[in-house]
């Protein structure tokens, strides 16, 4: 393998964080492996996208403006990858682990009989060939694992796992325009959006969640105001989100989201397994609970002992001093 092929999802010309993250790392990538490193942006508003997208040390950006990514489900996703894969030859594949991105993945790598390796949180080039950690069993292990007798490789790349550099590549952009002659079975009717415009938990590099010591939803606002002091999303627990306190999309564990943040602070959350499974691989676990016998305090890395409604609002104030605002 020496080109690396980065797929950036983008929505109304408006891309994700870990766009700008595997652009980063796949120039890294490839120059390590003597190629050259492509972002591939698709649909309405691709070519305002690649903009951004400009903004990284990518080498060069394909727009398919016209590729109807937004009236099929993923299969104008896989046609355009997998052709732009064979015209380059051995090559990597970086796709972000959101719904779609996983599931472009997979059929990506059958058609060009490919390794996959999934949830990603590093890529190394060791020896001329392509090396990758990924959690598994929860976080409990990390694995390191290689492609063997491939031409090309998929990596399914975690949220807030690379550092994303802002360094102008040279960002060449081309067009690729839709395969001819091909129908789709599946139509996208209608597309909704749930509580658009806010950080998701598992794009934040900073996630602050609630759970059932908070006493009920009347209280979730200092949640939300810490995590709006570091810029960040709001995440939940099993409990609190089967009481109704808040919406699904923010619950944090085994049948939630998995989230890999930088930060991440548990108040009112006792640290069941199932939560655990969701939030272990963050970077740093910082617990607030009046329990001192609660699980997480077991495996968070700072472990606060106290009444969350005089510390999280004091924690608050703080974050704000510190950042220069009231």
């Amino acid at each position: 393998m020496r080109s690396v092929i980065v797929y950036v999802e983008q929505e109304q010309g408006k891309t994700r964080r870990i766009g700008a993250e595997m652009c980063s790392k796949g120039a890294e990538l490839a120059s390590a492996l003597g190629g050259a490193s492509t972002a591939v942006v698709l649909g309405k508003g691709a070519s305002a996208a690649a903009q951004a997208i400009k903004e990284t040390p990518i080498d060069a950006i394909v727009v398919g403006e016209d590729v109807p990514v937004d009236a099929f489900l993923i299969d104008p996703a896989v046609d355009a990858l997998e052709s732009l894969a064979r015209e380059a030859g051995p090559s990597l594949l970086l796709l972000p682990a959101s719904n779609a991105g996983k599931d472009i993945a997979a059929r990506v790598a059958v058609r060009l009989n490919a390794g996959i390796i999934t949830e990603a949180t590093d890529i190394t080039i060791a020896g001329g060939s392509v090396v990758v950690q990924s959690p598994k069993f929860g976080g409990t292990v990390v694995s390191t694992i290689g492609f063997k007798n491939s031409e090309f490789g998929v990596v399914v790349c975690r949220p807030n796992s690379f550092a994303a550099r802002k360094q102008a590549g040279k960002g060449e952009t081309k067009s690729v325009a839709p395969a001819s002659g091909k129908t789709y079975a599946a139509q996208i009717v209608e597309a909704v959006a749930q509580e658009a415009g806010k950080l998701g938990v598992d794009e934040a590099s900073v996630v602050v969640s609630g759970g059932r010591g908070l006493g009920g939803p009347e209280h979730f606002d200092i949640i939300e105001q810490l995590a709006a002091a570091f810029g960040g999303a709001v995440g939940a627990s099993r409990a609190v989100v089967d009481a109704g306190w808040i919406s699904h999309g923010h619950q944090v564990g085994q049948t939630g989201k998995t989230v890999s943040p930088q930060l991440y602070i548990a108040v009112g959350i006792s640290g069941a397994i199932q939560h655990k499974v969701g939030m272990r691989s963050s970077g740093l676990i910082v617990a607030i609970n009046k329990d001192p016998n609660a699980p997480i305090f077991e495996f968070c890395d700072f472990g606060v002992v106290g009444d969350l409604f005089q510390i999280v609002p004091a924690l608050t104030a703080l974050v704000k001093e510190r950042k220069g605002g009231a």
